[in-house]
């Protein structure tokens, strides 16, 4: 890996850039240490652009970004050029730019304004955004447009779900799991009810058998449903009208769904380049799918959160407290790093199918009154922190010692697992 360039301390700054980020512009403020503006200023997303904001703040060596967003081509741009930056949530963005005009009025240069006095000011405490690795950054690219377009798949498929509940509900009740490719080729292959009970018995046959799908349980019943599938179906024109559109998303879903093959292919390549991949390969529950996301979006480096805590937060499983007076509650963290949240929580559901205490954990909390959702969310509470330890001594997930670590201080948790079933 390449070794990464220190940011600059806290003490070494002595001027404080607020940037306001746009897609094609961005507008820049940069006070001095007693609050005074001495440069304002905007320019292009360009080549030309970025070469004169690197001029107009060569003046200025020490100096710091506070920026809007922890990620995207901004973020990047100024990470190659090596400032140090403090990315800020934009809920405290806004409150940044309100403490500058209470009226509500809103202008880029306020924004700028505000994020740069807000550095100045309070940035003593807050972290600088400590760039990943080449290889761990691009691996967290692939795996969240790999989920992006595993959403987008989901779409596709609860379109043509939608499509053929109107006018072929035969094929809708012979499978199940309609991500798999066979079905997208079953609609192209047999386009509407009439075509499939004309294919005949022999082609209904081949294409189980080609695909893998005869099994001795269902191969009766779906040829049942072949045979009858004319029977109760849609008018003409629905047909007609319908059966286009199921084709075309057929054809859709099926080219994406060989770029989703390519793009786990690249991810599973990069997984196994990495030096954390033992480590995260370790992980119960995480398998080949889940371990690159996990490594993806934690990092295996610690220093860029410091501690547990710090990373139970990003993630969104540490609840937010509320206090006032007599009032005490908690409620869920939604300001955090959403791709993170997400695959923490498959994480958790598949640790608990894979772990004894993790199991007892969950069915303890699901016994307390929680929900699935919240049952998980307090499990994956209790992974982080294992799972930081692990990344900050580089020791690879060890069933047996977390064991004996639980038996040592008398985990409730061990307890539970241990219990004999009654």
């Amino acid at each position: 890996m390449q070794k990464r360039k220190r940011m600059k301390s806290w003490q070494d700054l002595t001027h404080y850039v607020g940037f306001d980020w746009a897609r094609d512009h961005h507008a820049v403020v940069i006070v001095n240490s007693e609050g005074r503006i001495v440069a304002d200023f905007e320019f292009d997303h360009s080549l030309e652009g970025w070469k004169s904001f690197a001029e107009k703040t060569s003046a200025w060596p020490n100096l710091a970004v506070a920026i809007e967003t922890s990620q995207g081509a901004a973020v990047d741009q100024l990470l190659q050029r090596e400032y140090t930056v403090y990315p800020v949530h934009p809920v405290a963005a806004k409150s940044y730019r309100e403490r500058k005009a209470p009226t509500g009025t809103k202008t880029d240069h306020i924004d700028g304004w505000g994020l740069a006095d807000a550095l100045r000011v309070d940035g003593q405490g807050w972290k600088a955004l400590q760039p990943m690795d080449p290889i761990t950054q691009q691996l967290r690219l692939l795996c969240r447009d790999e989920v992006t377009l595993i959403e987008q798949r989901t779409a596709l498929v609860n379109q043509l779900q939608q499509a053929l509940a109107e006018y072929y509900p035969a094929a809708l009740e012979a499978f199940d799991d309609w991500t798999d490719a066979f079905t997208w080729e079953f609609v192209l292959a047999f386009p509407t009810p009439q075509a499939l009970v004309q294919a005949g018995k022999r082609r209904w046959e081949k294409f189980l058998h080609t695909h893998r799908l005869w099994r001795p349980e269902t191969a009766e019943k779906r040829l049942k449903l072949f045979a009858q599938a004319d029977q109760f179906k849609a008018s003409d024109p629905i047909v007609q009208a319908k059966s286009p559109l199921a084709g075309c998303l057929c054809k859709l879903l099926c080219t994406l769904g060989k770029q989703l093959a390519l793009y786990r292919k690249q991810i599973e390549a990069l997984f196994r380049e990495h030096p954390d991949h033992d480590l995260f390969g370790s992980l119960p529950g995480a398998k080949k799918i889940l371990a690159p996301r996990l490594l993806a979006a934690v990092g295996g480096d610690p220093d860029r959160y410091g501690s547990y805590e710090v990373l139970q937060s990003i993630a969104g499983t540490a609840p937010v407290s509320y206090q006032s007076g007599k009032l005490n509650k908690v409620h869920v963290r939604w300001a955090c790093d959403k791709f993170m949240r997400y695959t923490v929580h498959l994480w958790a559901d598949c640790f608990r199918k894979a772990s004894a205490w993790g199991q007892a954990y969950y069915q303890h909390k699901r016994q307390e009154g929680m929900t699935h959702a919240c049952a998980l969310r307090c499990l994956g509470q209790r992974l982080l922190k294992i799972l930081f330890r692990m990344i900050a001594n580089k020791q690879c997930y060890d069933a047996e010692l977390h064991a004996r670590n639980q038996q040592k201080h008398g985990s409730w948790v061990l307890k539970l697992a241990n219990k004999p079933a009654a």
